[in-house]
């Protein structure tokens, strides 16, 4: 017993020499997170995810999200920077390969597939797989964290840069470090120019425009949050928010242009996070450490639908995460949702009416 105490001791101050000696990756903020709304009520769990098809099981590594082309053809991005199309038949084929990490993704009305690659910065993808890049860069910050867009009705892109400070590995170190790195952006095809709408954004992921192309949102992601800038009317360049205190992270967000916001929760909010932000140097020592041994996400399936009011209408859960878990992006199609995953090896297809 005493060898196995003084082993003890030695780990304990080997670990705590270690953590004095390595200088922290990040430079966190103290942040007092709302009480977590009750999952009650239109959050009240369910098992809608559970009945959804499962499309490309065990062939595709982190669909993080979908398009599908004119013809119904399903389109991801995948962890090793290819871009596949799933076949009705199961089949699957690479449509191209970014190099990157592809991310959110969406098709123009020229048939291009518009991408935004966590390292290349936003592309466009012929129908030959023929890969060019639009922008990786604006004010002369380039982009570290490429993360979602969508497309208007004259062409214009609204996407997202996550982070100037970390990119897509790290995006942890963005969530511990608490401070504004993301910004909302606009790509005009017919220019070229890449402008700056918002900056000083906590994590800038999901990006969507309203059914009039009045106004376009984007997730605020470490901060639980939706933020909304203002196209058209008297409001022209403002900006507010569209709804607060989410429960869980927003991740891609995607309109359906006829009213309604679906969200991605990758997670629902969890207490001993809340109570981590309120301590910057836990949170220091923390980023130091192996992420082996950092806290893991709860495997959960969630996700959300808004109206234009930025109320919640409806929810969707796996609570168990063992059909559905870690969902990024829900892309409405049709009469059906299409599910996508960071990290999980499937997309989900789902009839919703």
């Amino acid at each position: 017993m005493k060898k196995l105490l003084g082993l003890l001791a030695l780990v304990i101050a080997a670990a705590a020499l270690y953590l004095a000696a390595t200088p922290s990756p990040i430079e966190p903020l103290a942040w007092q997170a709302p009480p977590a709304p009750a999952m009650s009520g239109v959050l009240e769990p369910n098992d809608t995810l559970m009945k959804a098809e499962l499309l490309g099981l065990g062939q595709v590594q982190g669909p993080e999200d979908t398009a599908v082309d004119a013809q119904g053809r399903l389109y991801s991005g995948l962890h090793d920077g290819r871009i596949v199309r799933l076949g009705a038949d199961g089949s699957l084929e690479t449509f191209a390969d970014t190099g990157g990490r592809p991310l959110g993704m969406d098709f123009d009305a020229a048939g291009q597939l518009i991408v935004a690659d966590a390292y290349k910065g936003l592309l466009a993808i012929d129908a030959q797989g023929q890969i060019k890049v639009l922008s990786t860069e604006a004010d002369g910050v380039p982009f570290k964290f490429t993360d979602d867009l969508d497309i208007a009705g004259d062409g214009t892109i609204y996407f997202s840069d996550a982070s100037s400070r970390f990119e897509q590995p790290d995006y942890l170190l963005d969530l511990l470090e608490a401070r504004p790195h993301g910004r909302l952006l606009s790509y005009d095809p017919s220019s070229g120019e890449t402008r700056v709408l918002l900056k000083d954004l906590y994590f800038a992921n999901g990006v969507a425009l309203s059914a009039a192309e009045d106004f376009v949102l984007v997730n605020e992601t470490y901060r639980y949050r939706i933020t909304r800038y203002w196209l058209k009317g008297d409001k022209a360049g403002s900006h507010d928010i569209f709804i607060d205190n989410l429960p869980g992270l927003p991740d891609n967000l995607q309109g359906d242009r006829a009213g309604t916001f679906w969200v991605a929760l990758p997670t629902p909010r969890k207490a001993d996070a809340d109570v981590l932000h309120r301590h910057p140097w836990l949170k220091a020592q923390l980023a130091k450490l192996p992420r082996a041994l950092w806290p893991k996400a709860i495997p959960y399936g969630f996700a959300i639908a808004l109206n234009e009011r930025g109320e919640i209408v409806r929810s969707l859960h796996d609570t168990s995460g063992s059909h559905l878990r870690m969902v990024t992006s829900v892309k409405p199609v049709g009469d059906y949702l299409y599910l996508g995953s960071l990290d999980n090896d499937r997309i989900g297809k789902l009839q919703i009416r």
